[in-house]
């Protein structure tokens, strides 16, 4: 199973972990581990290449753990609400296999 917790102070977010590995399919074929690999990824990507932001990211096979700086501001903040929309929409339609937790 896939472990996302989001990490939030009030109404922003300011950062996320992901653990572990889903099991839906053999590696390879696993939609929602590469669901949630795009998910993140792009969100890291786009955080730093769209929002201007540069997010401590520290990633290794089946972990991946980012925090944003203070004062990350309104872009930072809609491209996680985007991520966190789809991380809900799959946790939903794949609840045997990720875990969403919203801290």
């Amino acid at each position: 199973m896939i472990r996302v917790t989001l990490h939030s102070q009030g109404e922003c977010i300011t950062g996320f972990e992901v653990t572990g590995h889903a099991g839906y399919a053999e590696a390879g074929q696993d939609i929602v581990c590469a669901a949630v690999s795009i998910l993140t990824t792009t969100c890291a990507n786009a955080l730093e290449t769209v929002a201007g932001v540069k997010p401590m990211v520290k990633a290794k096979e089946g972990h991946m753990l980012l925090a944003l700086p203070n004062g990350s501001g309104r872009d930072a903040q809609v491209i996680l609400r985007t991520m966190r929309q789809g991380l809900r929409d799959l946790s939903q339609e794949y609840s045997r296999y990720l875990l969403l937790n919203e801290l």
